[in-house]
């Protein structure tokens, strides 16, 4: 089966489409409703989006414009990273429901652990109330989905102490050279699922020779490279681009690495930036 066919099942039992379309730093207007409708053109049925990246309501537009029906596509959105309550939590999923113009989000986020303005800042009480609330609306069936991004294993398991409900997903950056072994072997023994963002480190390994090298080995592009790459570690890759040729190209990913390859690219380091998860 082809990845833009494939889908992984989260332990709750939800699909989810094993490759999704990124839309951070896509504009909001024009930008993102075009690049989203060359998403869901060339076969993508997942959008990642979220309230800070102030583009739902394009995001929104171009889904019903493309006219699928809503459970044809799967919607995943964030709760911004310095809301850490549990009233304003239900506050600002409302916000996003309504710029999405949805009944219901199929994926929530906790978008950072920690205010991007004060990261690495201790938030284990404001998850937690924010998680409370996520739990609720998930149980409400507001959301099908609950989970988190950028946490590390100490930030997930008071969440699970305060509730008994484990994240389904953990979003993190996760590229060749910058894999975050620690918390992508936590996630991964413990069924939840790894979203890999910057699949291709924000651009920055594109032109990494020894990379090239290997992307010619298989007749493709570097930028495919690194997305086979999350495939083949069971991760879930968010590519991202405004250009429709490369939205096309990014789903096509159907090759397979030789072992051996595979096993060269875990052992990379320093490809790219590799600015830890706190910084």
């Amino acid at each position: 089966m082809k990845v833009k066919d494939s889908y992984f099942t989260l332990y709750n039992g939800v699909k989810i489409p094993a490759i999704g379309f990124g839309t951070w730093q896509v504009k909001d207007g024009k930008e993102a409703y075009d690049s989203v409708i060359y998403a869901l053109k060339a076969g993508y049925r997942h959008i990642d989006t979220a309230y800070a990246y102030g583009n739902e309501e394009s995001v929104a537009r171009a889904i019903k414009d493309f006219g699928l029906k809503r459970e044809d596509i799967f919607i995943t959105t964030k709760l911004p990273s310095h809301i850490k309550t549990y009233s304003e939590t239900l506050e600002y999923f409302n916000m996003s429901l309504k710029n999405l113009d949805t009944d219901y989000i199929d994926l929530y986020l906790i978008h950072a652990p920690w205010p991007w303005s004060n990261v690495g800042e201790d938030c284990t009480k404001g998850n937690i109330e924010a998680w409370k609330a996520m739990v609720d609306l998930y149980n409400e069936k507001k959301i099908r989905a609950i989970g988190v991004s950028n946490f590390h294993e100490t930030d997930i398991i008071p969440l699970i102490e305060a509730t008994n409900v484990k994240p389904m997903v953990n979003q993190i950056r996760f590229f060749i050279g910058n894999t975050q072994e620690a918390i992508t072997s936590y996630c991964q023994n413990n069924d939840i699922l790894i979203e890999a963002y910057s699949p291709l480190a924000t651009g920055e390994i594109l032109d990494n020779p020894i990379l090239k090298k290997m992307a010619d080995k298989y007749n493709t592009t570097l930028a495919k490279l690194c997305i086979r790459y999350c495939v083949e570690r069971n991760t879930l890759p968010l590519p991202k681009s405004v250009h429709e040729e490369r939205i096309i190209a990014n789903l096509d990913v159907d090759f397979k690495l030789e072992k051996e390859d595979l096993e060269y690219l875990n052992s990379l380091k320093g490809i790219g930036s590799t600015r830890p998860l706190r910084s």
